[in-house]
């Protein structure tokens, strides 16, 4: 259900950041979320940094300009 869902990072990360213990969030369960704030317990705002991993995501998937000129042209 979960995978097409556009605000599934933002679901996820509104669990994570106000620590919201029962019920499906963003594709994970409570026992992944619970393993994944113990395994990061120094982020402060999940949001933050989800958004920033998404951001550079895209940002790696999206060709160059630049690079797409130099081997059409």
């Amino acid at each position: 259900m979960c995978t097409g869902c556009p605000v599934r990072t933002e679901c996820l990360a509104y669990a994570l950041d106000h620590r919201i213990e029962h019920g499906i969030w963003g594709g994970m369960t409570e026992r992944e979320r619970r393993a994944l704030l113990r395994r990061r317990p120094l982020v402060t705002s999940w949001r933050r940094l989800l958004q920033a991993a998404r951001s550079e995501q895209e940002r790696l998937a999206a060709p160059d300009e630049g690079q797409a000129w130099d081997v059409a042209g």
